[in-house]
């Protein structure tokens, strides 16, 4: 079964193109300045997948 929803890799789709565009920012309210790093991207559209109640595994479920 998969892990993630084909939405939810939209939501990270669409993180990485605003990080290439230079919009994606970090924090709350985006006081924290521009993402540059494509992990922290992901991990960005990864939460805002989670925020909608979209299929995504918890932060805390990473296989070691």
């Amino acid at each position: 079964m998969a892990r993630y929803s084909p939405s939810a890799s939209k939501d990270v789709e669409g993180a990485m193109a605003r990080r290439k565009k230079g919009t994606l920012k970090r924090g709350k309210a985006g006081r924290g300045g521009r993402v540059t790093s494509r992990k922290q991207a992901i991990a960005i559209g990864l939460s805002e997948a989670r925020k909608k109640g979209k299929k995504v595994p918890s932060r805390g479920s990473r296989s070691r």
